[in-house]
């Protein structure tokens, strides 16, 4: 029964997309104003999140082998050489703007533009490595304000340095995401599994300064999609190396969220928040299901982590889907951090990484990270 209801899904996935695609020519979505995508391709071609739409298109493309898909998919990473020419907005999500864009691309086609883009994008992020901490910085500045920050989200980038380390035979890009992954091993995951969104260190002498809030309700507390990016980004460190430490923290992370889900229906920006505070972040619920998709890929025990992901699929796909074809977004009830004036509308992501879950709930394994 669970396995029709996630083809219904798949399915209904790819009938909206079908239109929504078609009404987004040329934009670079984000989030949704009245049900509709606006438009980064102006508004700041740099954004984190601008890969995520071509990423969807290129997930629908391999189940659907739809070439309109591909075709949107090539439409935004084309627009995202822009990007390579803005030094501030070359930061550490690279990863999420070309590996999930360029490097999948390649891996399907072949295409040397696609490849040349990933390499580019992995020699760059190589390059904010700070070997006196061991971390890859994550924005910019022009001040050195933030020359010392690293970000729990970073682990989510790492995946590109690996690809790169693999493709061109060049250890240099495994070694600094290594050592990146002990870094966040030993300075962001407390004792329960939780973790620190933001890190400060020394940028000279790489000693410890300590934690930031971040995006959570404030330091000390558990910023959901923390948690999430901690769990995925562990478990693909081990997936690429092999390191026992590193599926270890993705288990100990996943006990954590595991323990805190028992508590809650729908997903709050902050495990921490007050239970009068009605936010939530549906985000962090679809990223959390691919983490704990992937660890079940594995372990050979793997059964209680495909029960949570199906189980966070299906609640959203029970009451935070937009089910309309006249609305852009597949996800709602999504915010980009607790302390934002603004709570519960929808972001891009949130919709690529539903719609990753689904397809490997259906038995797929899309090329994606």
């Amino acid at each position: 029964m669970q396995e029709n209801r996630m083809q219904e899904i798949r399915s209904w996935i790819i009938d909206k997309e079908r239109i929504v695609s078609a009404r987004s020519a040329g934009k670079i979505p984000y989030r949704t104003q009245d049900g509709v995508f606006e438009d980064m391709t102006e508004k700041n071609i740099c954004w984190w999140t601008n890969g995520f739409y071509a990423a969807l298109m290129l997930l629908l493309y391999q189940t659907s082998k739809e070439e309109t898909f591909l075709g949107r998919a090539v439409e935004i990473e084309e627009k995202l050489d822009r990007n390579f020419m803005d030094w501030e907005g070359m930061d550490h999500d690279s990863g999420f703007k070309w590996m999930l864009t360029s490097a999948v691309r390649y891996e399907l086609t072949g295409d040397k533009a696609a490849r040349n883009r990933a390499l580019l994008a992995a020699s760059d992020l190589a390059g904010r490595f700070n070997p006196a901490g061991n971390f890859i910085r994550a924005w910019n500045d022009d001040t050195g304000a933030r020359a010392g920050w690293a970000i729990i989200d970073c682990l989510m980038n790492l995946p590109l340095l690996y690809w790169a380390s693999e493709e061109i035979h060049d250890p240099r890009f495994r070694t600094i995401a290594m050592l990146h992954a002990d870094m966040a091993m030993r300075e962001f995951i407390r004792e329960d599994g939780s973790a620190h969104h933001i890190m400060r260190f020394d940028p000279e002498t790489g000693e410890t300064v300590g934690p930031l809030g971040g995006q959570g309700m404030c330091e000390g507390s558990s910023w959901t999609r923390g948690q999430a990016w901690a769990l995925y980004g562990f478990a693909l460190s081990y997936r690429y190396t092999k390191e026992e430490r590193y599926l270890e923290t993705a288990k100990r992370v996943a006990a954590y969220i595991l323990k805190e889900l028992e508590k809650r229906d729908h997903m709050p920006v902050d495990f921490c928040q007050p239970e009068e505070i009605p936010w939530e972040d549906s985000t962090a619920a679809a990223i959390m299901a691919c983490g704990f998709l992937e660890l079940e890929s594995l372990v050979t025990d793997g059964e209680t982590y495909h029960e949570a992901a199906r189980d966070l699929i299906l609640k959203l796909a029970e009451d935070r889907l937009s089910r309309s074809f006249e609305t852009d977004q597949l996800l709602e009830k999504c915010t980009a951090a607790y302390h934002d004036e603004e709570h519960d509308f929808t972001i891009i992501y949130g919709d690529y990484y539903f719609t990753l879950a689904v397809l490997e709930l259906c038995g797929e394994k899309p090329i994606c990270t």
